[in-house]
């Protein structure tokens, strides 16, 4: 923190980095800062993508970081934001969360996602503050009554970072639990969408209403972002329009409130027919039989690709009965061909999976059949 304060305050351009990157992806990075105009400054550049996937660094300043945070206000009626923060600042939702701080005048405090998860909870939560976690860190939290008991004194636990499934929510819910469940990206700094806690324990699901800094928008299912928060380009490149269009496909529902299918370039080709991970992993999930899930396509000579459903390497045995019930609903095309379970699970630090390293796990892993369901 008072390292990123000291070059901000140099009008220098400023790069966050992950601490955990490769030796090549830090070289890759490198090159990228160097190879911008030697003239410019004063830009704040936020990481997206590495591990498994290309690094890029997205433009941001004074004037898309302040609109995101008056946006995130404005939508909780928040005049001043504090937060506990447990995700790492070099992440958007980590370093969105001490803007949000430093900009109301709230009180930030950074918090290590081991001490939180073993149960070693800061003895007072702010008046108004946040955390943010993953879907996979909510769900180790319900886990503790001490932790749900700590988890009641916010005044929204924002939930993103992938997809929360259903049965996540409802006994979210039935804890009484305040839950924002959001969408954003680092391209948008972070948050535009949002369903506020009053409106979780009202029943609306998905991602919320678009916060009042951003206008979302779907064309043939793809979701676009328009705002004064939207980046101005991967650096060294530079766009000007506030004009953002995403990779992941979503609908408004009937509530108004967004909702993520997916990803675009998630999609499974398996013999000339597309399938959805998430809308597989939905559906695994509801079997109540996986700690985790995750669903991806492994080279076939016969199908192009076929369907995986990898899970952490448990003692505990599946019982395939309550899991082919749970995807009985589904087209046979769509039900994973075998099942991989993973050894250690691979989760990068914003708790995602990562799922290029969970393709090339599933591809070594026993071929083990799974007999279909009727």
């Amino acid at each position: 923190m008072a390292s990123v304060s000291g070059a901000v305050a140099g009008a220098r351009n400023v790069f966050l980095a992950n601490p955990s990157w490769t030796a090549k992806e830090r070289s890759d990075a490198r090159a990228i800062a160097v190879d911008g105009d030697a003239g410019e400054s004063g830009w704040l550049m936020i990481p997206t993508g590495g591990s498994g996937g290309e690094i890029k660094f997205a433009r941001h300043d004074g004037s898309t970081l302040s609109s995101a945070v008056e946006g995130f206000r404005r939508h909780f009626a928040m005049e001043r934001v504090s937060a506990i923060s447990v995700l790492p600042l070099h992440h958007v939702s980590g370093f969105m969360a001490w803007m949000r701080c430093a900009l109301t005048g709230g009180s930030f405090e950074a918090c290590s996602w081991k001490d939180i998860e073993a149960g070693r909870l800061p003895a007072a939560v702010p008046e108004r503050c946040c955390i943010s976690l993953v879907p996979t860190q909510l769900q180790r939290l319900m886990g503790s009554r001490a932790s749900v008991a700590w988890l009641r004194n916010f005044s929204a636990i924002l939930v993103g970072g992938g997809p929360a499934w259903a049965e996540l929510l409802e006994v979210a819910a039935g804890l009484g639990l305040p839950l924002a469940p959001s969408y954003g990206a680092t391209e948008t700094a972070a948050m535009v969408a949002a369903v506020t806690p009053e409106q979780f324990l009202g029943g609306m699901r998905g991602s919320g209403m678009a916060l009042p800094h951003a206008r979302i928008t779907t064309a043939e299912g793809m979701v676009r972002v328009d705002g004064p928060s939207v980046f101005r380009g991967y650096f060294p490149s530079f766009q000007a329009e506030r004009t953002w269009e995403t990779e992941d496909l979503g609908e408004f529902g009937p509530d108004g409130s967004l909702r993520i299918l997916g990803r675009r370039d998630d999609v499974i080709v398996t013999g000339g027919k597309k399938v959805s991970p998430g809308e597989v992993e939905t559906a695994l999930r509801a079997s109540g039989q996986f700690e985790d899930v995750a669903v991806v396509g492994v080279p076939d000579i016969e199908w192009g690709f076929v369907v995986v459903a990898c899970h952490p390497a448990t003692a505990t045995v599946l019982s395939m009965d309550e899991v082919h019930a749970a995807l009985s609903g589904l087209a046979a095309f769509k039900r994973p061909k075998r099942f991989a379970a993973i050894s250690p699970w691979p989760r990068n630090a914003q708790g995602k999976i990562d799922r290029a390293a969970l393709t090339r796990l599933a591809g070594f892993s026993p071929r083990q059949p799974i007999r279909q369901a009727p």
